[in-house]
C-alpha cells in the first residue's frame, strides 16, 4: 500500500544525505517530490530522474533556504507546477563546528541562519496554502544535539533546539485547522560524510549505541513517512528520537 499516494511534499536540502534518502522513499510511496538543493547540482538532477522513474512528479529547484524572499518565490514555483502542497519537510542544514572559545561570529549566525531561520521562512511561505486546505503536516529535522547538547557544538545545538520550541509552537497555533508539526531527532547517522571519518572513531561511536549501530537515511525516511502520512493523524507537536537509542 502507497500511503502517499497523490501527495504533494517539499522536501528542503535533499541532494544528498538524509534528505536524498527522505525523498526517495517518499516517492516509494506515491508522493510528488519537490526538492531543493543549493550547490550540488549534479547530484539533484541524478536525483530528479531517479524519482520520476518511479512514476511520480519530481522537480528539483536551487534555492537558499535561509533566505526570506527565495523561500517564497520557491513556495510560489512549486504551487505552479505541482498545483498544492500537503507535506513540507526542512531538512536544509549545515554544521560550523569549533568550541565556543575559538567560533566565529560568522559561523554562528550562518548555522543559526540556514538551520533555523529557514524553518521559519519556508513553514510562513506554505502556511496560508496549508490553512485554507485545512490539513497539513509540517516535519522539521532537528538533532539528538537539540536535546541533550553537544561539546563543540554550540552553533548547531542551539539551532537544532530552536527548531523544536519552533515546531511545539506552530502544532499549537495550527492544531485546529488539522495542519500538524512534529520534529524528528536523529541520532548518528552513517552518510557520504561519515564515511570520510576516521574507522576506529566511528566504531567506538557504534558501540555506545544501545543497538550498536549509526542509523541510516532509510531510517529517517521511515520516520519521516510515518509523520507524512495519515498514519500519524493524531501525533503532533512531538520530538521523535531516531537514535537507536542513545538518550535512553
Amino acid at each position: 500500500m502507497k500511503l502517499l499516494e497523490g501527495s504533494n511534499v517539499i522536501v528542503t536540502g535533499a541532494s544528498r544525505g538524509i534528505g536524498r534518502g527522505i525523498a526517495k522513499t517518499l516517492a516509494e510511496h506515491g508522493a510528488n517530490v519537490a526538492f531543493t538543493y543549493s550547490s550540488s547540482e549534479a547530484p539533484a538532477m541524478e536525483l530528479e530522474k531517479e524519482l520520476t522513474a518511479l512514476g511520480v512528479k519530481a522537480k528539483a529547484y536551487k534555492s537558499n533556504a535561509a533566505s526570506f524572499e527565495e523561500s517564497q518565490e520557491l513556495v510560489n514555483k512549486i504551487l505552479e507546477d505541482f498545483d498544492g502542497i500537503d507535506v513540507l519537510i526542512n531538512n536544509a542544514g549545515i554544521t560550523k563546528d569549533n568550541l565556543l572559545m575559538r567560533m566565529k561570529e560568522e559561523d554562528f549566525d550562518a548555522v543559526i541562519e540556514v538551520n533555523l531561520k529557514s524553518v521559519f521562512n519556508m513553514t510562513k511561505a506554505v502556511q496560508r496554502t496549508l490553512l485554507k486546505q485545512r490539513k497539513g503536516s509540517i516535519i522539521n529535522m532537528s538533532s539528538v544535539v537539540g536535546v541533550k547538547g553537544n561539546a563543540g557544538q554550540t552553533n548547531y545545538a542551539a539551532s537544532k533546539a530552536g527548531m523544536i520550541g519552533f515546531t511545539k509552537s506552530v502544532a499549537l497555533e495550527l492544531g485546529s485547522r488539522n495542519i500538524r508539526c512534529n520534529a524528528i531527532a536523529p541520532g548518528f547517522i552513517e552518510t557520504e560524510m561519515t564515511e570520510k571519518l576516521d574507522e576506529k572513531m566511528v566504531q567506538e561511536w557504534r558501540d555506545a549505541i544501545p543497538l550498536k549501530r549509526g542509523g541510516t537515511p532509510e531510517d529517517i525516511a521511515n520516520a519521516c513517512l510515518f509523520l507524512a502520512s495519515d498514519l500519524s493523524a493524531y501525533v503532533t507537536g512531538q520530538v521523535l528520537n531516531v537514535d537507536g537509542g542513545m538518550l535512553t
